[in-house]
């Protein structure tokens, strides 16, 4: 393995630790604030404080042309950033808030291993991108349908309202990663992010003044939550993923990345005294293996 694609892991393994603990955030600000003005003063974050850190790197690139000349991190506003800032801000507005709505119901632990789906669905939509789909993929849909069956279905043979959204967050989540694995190779990913973000706190924004009330007293309640959720997990983790996929192949990030399902669980538990049943870990576990099973078939069928 090069030593940019252990980096670019290393990176994204990061993102992943951020990302779980960030559920536990998210669950916490639900008690004081809509899910809207959650997204909106998260996103805005994120967006402000990545600002200084774009001027700051673009600023030390000039001084060496000699040696980024070429690097797409001098350029802030060329087409692929742009645009992949745009479509990935208009997925990640329609994701995060079906997945901070079904917060307010749903643990942290399930809210992660159900969103963490994104990555079974992520080779199952290769197909329309005329992908192969081994085996594998197919074997890992059939664990995955047990595992959310265990995990979610109660007395009644019927999912919770809470379940369907984070299954939809999920589908979302996948063509934001497809998204940014089309525009990030040429783009500037730091920018894009921010892009990202801007977009993002804007539409939720919208919603948030025409359907929530919020309030400064609510807000200030749950400060350091959309602390850490502006500034980790928008700021710092989802600039991580789109930096670390720039070095690593789609099917090894998701992997990688799908280890927020597991610390989600995990801080859910510690912070949120959140417990699982037995029936509820394992199909976590089943779900885990089913995400395993799916990347590897996923990268046979991008080489073959």
């Amino acid at each position: 393995m090069k030593r940019s694609e252990i980096g670019g892991s290393l990176i994204l393994l990061l993102t992943a630790a951020v990302w779980g603990v960030s559920f536990v955030a998210q669950s916490a600000s639900m008690e004081y604030i809509g899910p809207f003005t959650f997204s909106a003063i998260r996103c805005m974050m994120g967006a402000l404080v990545l600002v200084p850190v774009i001027i700051g790197v673009r600023a030390y690139m000039l001084k060496r042309p000699d040696k980024y000349a070429g690097s797409p991190f001098i350029h802030i506003f060329d087409r692929d950033t742009v645009m992949g800032g745009l479509l990935s801000g208009l997925l990640l507005f329609i994701a995060s808030n079906l997945q901070t709505i079904a917060l307010k119901t749903a643990s942290a632990g399930k809210a992660g291993f159900i969103t963490a789906m994104y990555i079974i669905m992520v080779p199952i939509f290769g197909l329309f991108l005329h992908k192969k789909v081994g085996l594998n993929v197919w074997i890992s849909v059939a664990l995955a349908a047990v595992g959310l069956y265990l995990l979610c279905m109660k007395d009644a043979l019927k999912f919770a309202g809470d379940d369907l959204l984070l299954l939809a967050c999920a589908v979302f989540f996948a063509i934001q990663i497809l998204v940014v694995d089309k525009y990030v190779e040429h783009a500037n990913g730091i920018a894009m992010a921010a892009i990202e973000f801007a977009v993002c706190s804007l539409l939720s924004a919208l919603v948030m003044f025409a359907f929530e009330s919020p309030q400064w007293t609510m807000i200030s309640e749950c400060m350091g939550a959309l602390l850490y959720a502006g500034l980790g997990s928008c700021g710092v983790a989802y600039t991580l993923q789109i930096i670390g996929q720039r070095y690593v192949e789609p099917a090894t990030a998701s992997l990688i990345m799908s280890l927020e399902s597991v610390i989600s669980a995990i801080s859910g538990a510690i912070m949120l005294r959140q417990m699982m049943t037995g029936r509820e870990i394992a199909g976590c576990a089943l779900m885990f293996i089913a995400i395993i099973l799916a990347q590897w078939s996923f990268k046979e069928g991008r080489n073959g």
